[in-house]
């Protein structure tokens, strides 16, 4: 790793490409279908509306070397706004540095001042790594299976 310790801030337009990048290697991580042109559409429509959550890019050696995205939602069972930790990457020569623990205590300080009652994430099983930091930071399963249909 480089000299300076890499730090987050919030994302901007300008940062698109080097996400693009990053989430495309995400993705092939994990097996899941990536369309460029979908998730450039929808990361300059996500950072220009902050109503739908916040997006951070983590900056190391001078490049964006991380990403996490926070989406907000409503929960009536939660008792009102209700945050999903949608994605957490950090590119494989920074993982393990503690980045991971500082991302979700950056999205939990944001979800409290947002007045979220819940944070919700999911984790691939595979990620044993993942799970251990997110059961480290307060997060429990919950015994519920999470179901999805695309639309």
């Amino acid at each position: 790793m480089g000299h300076a310790r890499p730090s987050f801030r919030g994302a901007t337009a300008h940062d698109v490409d080097a996400i693009l990048r990053l989430m495309s290697s995400y993705y092939d991580e994990d097996g899941y279908p990536f369309s460029e042109g979908h998730a450039r559409e929808e990361l300059k429509r996500f950072i220009g509306d902050p109503g739908l959550g916040s997006l951070w890019v983590v900056v190391g050696d001078g490049e964006v070397v991380g990403y996490l995205i926070v989406t907000l939602g409503f929960s009536f069972e939660y008792g009102g706004r209700d945050a999903f930790i949608d994605e957490l990457y950090l590119s494989e020569a920074f993982r393990g540095a503690g980045l991971g623990r500082e991302a979700m205590k950056l999205a939990e300080a944001y979800c409290q001042r947002a007045g979220v009652r819940a944070i919700h994430l999911e984790v691939e099983q595979k990620r044993t790594g993942a799970a251990s930091l997110y059961e480290e930071t307060g997060f429990r399963e919950t015994g519920r299976r999470l179901m999805t249909k695309r639309l």
